[in-house]
């Protein structure tokens, strides 16, 4: 049998893939507080399942939830049903709601939910620029409450707390645009 290290099986270190998810961990968290410590809501240009544009710019003012989602996640398609329920009721007060679908989301799966389900507020396909403008969403449902300021006042990943999310909602509405 040889000793020479060429032939010999290597074996893979496997501290080198430790390292690696710590180095992608501290990628992800450093990504979320880069994110956190921006409080104002980013450019973005969502298109509407119409085509129409309708950009963040045009919701300044205005108090709405960007929710981020897929026809292929289960908690995004247990949530909505309690989503539509929440814009129902606060519509009235001047809620906004666009429903972003990640890229990688059919466009006819979308369109399909959409018109069968009867959802009442705005519907986008992403291209994945806006995911990454709101700081490189990738889990979903990931759901921004912003205010009429601009400001984002709660980032849910996951299904919000509902009560929660009425309270602040509830708080936002009445509050003045400064």
């Amino acid at each position: 049998m040889s000793s020479n290290p060429s032939t010999a099986t290597r074996r893979t270190n496997p501290l080198r893939y430790l390292i690696a998810a710590v180095v992608a961990i501290a990628i992800a968290i450093a990504g979320y507080f880069a994110f956190a410590g921006q409080q104002r809501v980013p450019d973005a240009t969502f298109t509407l399942l119409s085509g129409q544009k309708l950009t963040t710019a045009d919701l300044k003012g205005k108090v709405y939830l960007i929710n981020f989602w897929a026809t292929s996640c289960d908690t995004c398609m247990k949530e909505m049903p309690q989503m539509v329920d929440t814009y129902n009721r606060f519509k009235g007060q001047g809620l906004e709601f666009v429903a972003v679908a990640m890229n990688y989301d059919a466009p006819m799966y979308v369109t399909n939910y959409t018109a069968t389900r009867q959802l009442p507020f705005k519907v986008a396909m992403d291209d994945g620029s806006a995911a990454k403008q709101f700081g490189n969403v990738q889990l979903t449902p990931t759901t921004f409450v912003v205010d009429k300021n601009g400001k984002i006042l709660k980032r849910y990943v996951g299904e919000p707390q509902f009560a929660e999310l009425d309270q602040l909602l509830a708080k936002a509405l009445k509050a003045d645009s400064v």
